[in-house]
């Protein structure tokens, strides 16, 4: 009992000294709560679409986990800066944001255009029947991922045009909010641009235009004599690629049970809230760890998660309300959508199992990846917010999957 008491007592300390932390990670979240089940509920009502287009739900994860990853490793980068005193608002291409945002443009596209040829390669290695063809994949992630890249970047410097002159943490209310805005976005934009796969010779013609901006965006980027710019898309290509590779996984394990899902379609509503719930809590123990890196306050000689135990609390204090509102929401929204469910006990159990998993991942990959990328000489606002939120993708696809099962749904 006087061990319980002085670890309630720490905990309690935690909180009393993030206060600020917690309350403006917590309207974040929320904010990302809501915007996600949004994205999920879209998701949930175009099984048609899913069914229509063997294939297509297997490059979902990973452009989705791409605006966020984009989004969040910019947003991260810019953070650093304004607790630098760096941070200028000028958009030129000489300037810091500038520069951020031509890379991030880049990157996106290019990277857009890799997925969806790693999407196609991997339905066919695990033989999904009937799939989209490689131009369809083409056109439906460079048009639909860069239309969504647009407003998530947008987003992305507005907030930290806010943070600037309020002097908020941008390291507490970004990754939440932009992955949000990702998945918000993302969902409608594939679904628009999925109309645009199978239309005869129209669709191999925009496929090959994609693939051609694509190449000469990246090209353009790794030549240009602009060190910041060169140096982002440099850095970010590997890890991107790398993090894509796992979210297709991830794809490719919700693919190949798509029949439970389309047998409950609430199930499917929450997916993009929950991944996108594990991503922003990732990305915010991610960001605050790659800051204190910067400014010396962690030593990355050695692993210790005890350096890191205040920033776990507090992620964990967000964490498992959150959770626990998303299985009631998710409930909640489907039935009043008229949505198959399990019930509204199953549903929050599903979540809460889940999330339990995902978590347990988040504190050992958030706090490995991130000290891991610094220990290399390398930015971890580039590299670890993509690695932690990719493997989240994956390991929350995973846990979704063994909830269920655990739960009895499959």
């Amino acid at each position: 009992m006087p061990r319980l008491r002085l670890v309630a007592a720490r905990f309690r300390a935690v909180l009393r000294r993030e206060a600020s932390s917690l309350r403006q990670s917590s309207v974040a979240l929320a904010i990302s709560l809501a915007a996600s089940l949004l994205a999920g509920v879209i998701l949930g009502s175009i099984t048609g679409t899913l069914e229509r287009l063997p294939g297509l739900l297997v490059l979902i994860p990973p452009v989705l986990a791409l605006r966020g990853n984009i989004g969040g490793t910019l947003a991260s980068r810019l953070g650093t800066a304004i607790h630098a005193g760096t941070y200028r608002r000028s958009l030129s291409l000489d300037g810091l944001l500038g520069q951020n945002l031509a890379a991030s443009f880049a990157v996106s596209v290019g990277l857009s255009f890799a997925y969806a040829v790693l999407a196609r390669m991997a339905v066919v290695a695990v033989g999904i029947d009937h799939a989209i063809g490689i131009d369809d994949f083409v056109v439906i992630s460079v048009i639909g991922g860069t239309a969504a890249s647009i407003v998530v970047a947008a987003i992305t410097v507005r907030m930290a045009n806010a943070s600037a002159r309020r002097g908020w943490d941008l390291d507490n209310v970004a990754a939440p909010v932009v992955t949000a805005a990702g998945d918000l976005v993302t969902v409608p934009s594939l679904w628009a641009a999925a109309h645009l796969a199978n239309r005869g010779v129209a669709t191999p013609l925009v496929a090959g235009a994609c693939a051609a901006a694509a190449v000469v965006m990246i090209f353009a980027s790794l030549r240009s004599r602009r060190t910041t710019l060169r140096g982002i898309v440099r850095q970010s290509l590997g890890v991107h690629i790398f993090g894509g590779l796992i979210s297709i996984a991830a794809g490719i394990t919700i693919e190949t049970r798509l029949e439970h899902f389309v047998a409950f379609p609430a199930v499917l509503v929450v997916i993009p809230p929950f991944l996108a719930m594990s991503g922003a809590v990732g990305g915010i123990f991610s960001s605050r760890i790659a800051t204190k890196l910067h400014l010396g306050l962690v030593e990355p000689a050695r692993f210790r998660l005890f350096a890191v135990a205040e920033d776990l609390t507090l992620v964990a204090a967000l964490a498992v309300p959150m959770f626990l509102a998303l299985g009631v929401s998710a409930e909640a929204v489907t039935a009043a959508l008229d949505l198959a469910s399990p019930g509204v006990v199953s549903m929050v159990e599903i979540v809460l199992v889940a999330g339990v998993i995902a978590g347990a991942g988040l504190a050992v990959v958030g706090y490995v990846g991130t000290v891991t990328t610094f220990r290399f000489g390398l930015d971890p606002d580039n590299f670890a917010i993509p690695v932690v939120t990719s493997a989240l993708d994956l390991l929350g696809a995973l846990a979704i999957i063994l909830a269920l099962v655990v739960v009895g749904v499959i």
